[in-house]
């Protein structure tokens, strides 16, 4: 079963490394952010049959993504939010979404990155 410090349960194709922890890092980060926020599991299919998590407060927060190279993480939203720290790095070409690419080694600023989360959440509440 998964917990909030394991993405997916643990068997021979998940990847057990620098990602999981990553994963799980801005798990905890998005919980300190908003308290409220609800994660769900979503698009199961054969390939990965956990999902992708996906957090919401009164609508859409971000997506979190395992990738082979990197753990992408979504902000539904993105293009409407202030970022002064420039912590978005993909999708930066949409009208809508913006993402953040986190590589093995890269480290994110954990306050910058729970001001985008609060200010998702405001803006899905029309603040």
């Amino acid at each position: 079963m998964a917990t909030s410090d394991s993405p997916k349960a643990k068997d021979s194709t998940q990847p057990d490394d620098w990602r999981i922890a990553t994963l799980s890092s801005l798990r905890r980060l998005i919980e300190q952010a908003d308290p409220d926020v609800v994660e769900e599991q979503k698009w199961k299919k054969p390939s990965n049959p956990d999902g992708v998590p996906l957090w919401s407060h009164d609508g859409m927060i971000c997506t979190g993504e395992i990738y082979k190279s990197y753990v992408k993480i979504t902000f539904a939203k993105g293009a409407s939010l202030e970022d002064p720290s420039h912590l978005f790095n993909s999708s930066l070409e949409g009208k809508t979404r913006r993402a953040i690419d986190i590589r093995e080694g890269e480290e994110i600023d954990q306050e910058a990155f729970k001001a985008l989360v609060r200010a998702a959440v405001a803006l899905n509440e029309g603040r």
